[in-house]
């Protein structure tokens, strides 16, 4: 009974290899494209308070399905952005700031009806969030593109909104007098 049994199990184990558990052929990976728009002026000076710099390399960039054209990834604003501090007596700390998309009409425009704005959140370790007089500081910067504004002619500006504490910097000099002993 048990040779029965074993031979019943073997010869099942066989008619399922040749006929039903192959593997059925698999379907090729879908093409991914970056479909990249280009923003003019790529690079624009910025002025804030005490605070200067640029942004630079500024691009929008969406991902594709090469055959359905399907969008894989919504549409980014990458470049990156310098900032130096200018003023001979303030420290700035760099607490956050946001980016705005501005229509031809004035109007901010909405990342895909969320009602929210793209935030840059700046680095809060070592010394980057903190500039002293003449330091400078790079973020990158990779945020949300409204699809509205891939349109042409809807989008007249983007503006940049930086938050950030300024407190006095003083350097101060201490002078003490001593005296050596002799060696012993």
């Amino acid at each position: 009974m048990w040779m029965r049994l074993g031979a019943m199990t073997v010869t099942a184990a066989v008619a399922a290899m040749t006929l039903g558990c192959g593997q059925t052929p698999s379907t090729p990976a879908a093409v991914i494209e970056d479909k990249v728009y280009t923003v003019t002026p790529p690079t624009m000076a910025v002025k804030a308070g005490v605070m200067t710099g640029e942004v630079t390399d500024m691009k929008i960039t969406e991902r594709i399905e090469k055959d359905s054209g399907k969008v894989v990834s919504p549409a980014k604003l990458t470049g990156k952005l310098n900032l130096k501090n200018s003023s001979t007596d303030q420290t700035i700390r760099l607490v956050g700031g946001k980016i705005q998309f501005i229509d031809a009409d004035g109007k901010v425009m909405m990342i895909d009806e969320k009602k929210i704005e793209p935030t840059i959140k700046f680095q809060t370790y070592g010394a980057a969030e903190r500039l002293d007089p003449g330091q400078d500081a790079s973020q990158t910067l990779d945020v949300e593109f409204p699809v509205e504004a891939l349109k042409a002619n809807r989008l007249k500006e983007i503006r940049l909104e930086l938050a950030y504490i300024s407190s006095p910097f003083r350097e101060e000099t201490v002078n003490f007098v001593v005296s050596i002993g002799a060696g012993k």
